[in-house]
């Protein structure tokens, strides 16, 4: 009995020294985001909490252009990733055709490889297109994601085939057994995917950064750069606009949570 309340002590007091970890940062952005400028290095709580930071951060750039099209981009990435990635899971969990497992195969490579690398030719050709400044360079080149094809594929092969069967026997093709059965059942999968579509895109810098060059395109994580200046960081300020960045992401998934567990943990599961 006293080594199991031990054991459940130090659990108890890891997790919560681990989730101080995690929380840690967060609370010193709130607490810099409401301090003087000259407090930001010199004390940990602030003497005044200054709420108008966040009215001056808003003001400091054109933060409602950067939020719209942080949402535009984000949902059309997000409705990108839920179409191309579904059709290219289920072929490839359905479907016979020559080649199939090679195809595979190359496409789970492609994972392997750094962003990085694809940086530069991607950026070569919207340049050759002439895309900079446009919603068409933000969203097209991700459009559709190899992570989702792989989740998907995998949660779609755990649906029974009776089921299609039956629908095909009832006259359905398809399209119709993919539309009306395949994409209802796989419902968790897709919120999984929906989440992780919507923070990547909402937070990603280095590629809105590459391909736009003014405020009326900028998405709200280049548009923070507005605080860096030549000589300094108003970094009181900087934090304001980055716990306003990074509010509907939490949001979000606290919300979702749930969904995003359910739908990582019934593909591994057999049905």
């Amino acid at each position: 009995m006293n080594e199991t309340r031990v054991t459940r002590c130090v659990r108890h007091v890891l997790l919560v020294a681990g989730s101080f970890t995690v929380v840690a940062p967060f609370l010193w952005m709130l607490l810099t985001s409401v301090k003087k400028r000259s407090e930001v290095f010199t004390t940990v709580l602030p003497t005044e909490w200054h709420w108008e930071n966040y009215v001056r951060a808003w003001q400091a750039a054109p933060f409602g252009r950067y939020y719209l099209n942080s949402i535009l981009m984000t949902l059309g990435i997000v409705i990108g990733h839920l179409v191309l990635d579904s059709l290219a899971a289920y072929a490839f969990a359905r479907l016979n055709f020559p080649g199939k497992k090679l195809l595979f195969f190359v496409l789970l490579s492609t994972m392997m490889v750094p962003t990085f690398v694809t940086i530069i030719p991607a950026f070569s050709i919207i340049v050759t297109l002439g895309w900079i400044d446009t919603y068409s360079a933000l969203i097209v080149p991700r459009l559709a994601d190899v992570f989702g094809i792989v989740l998907l594929r995998q949660y779609f092969s755990t649906i029974p085939m009776e089921l299609e069967d039956a629908a095909r026997i009832d006259g359905c093709n398809r399209v119709q057994v993919f539309v009306k059965i395949v994409l209802p059942l796989a419902r968790p999968a897709l919120a999984t995917l929906t989440i992780f579509a919507t923070l990547f895109a909402w937070n990603d810098f280095l590629w809105p950064l590459l391909v736009t060059n003014g405020d009326e395109m900028r998405t709200i994580q280049v548009g923070l750069t507005a605080f860096q200046g030549r000589y300094g960081t108003s970094w009181h300020l900087l934090m304001a606009g980055t716990l306003m960045a990074t509010v509907p992401t939490i949001i979000m998934f606290l919300f979702f949570q749930r969904s995003l567990i359910r739908g990582l943990t019934s593909g591994g599961v057999k049905q």
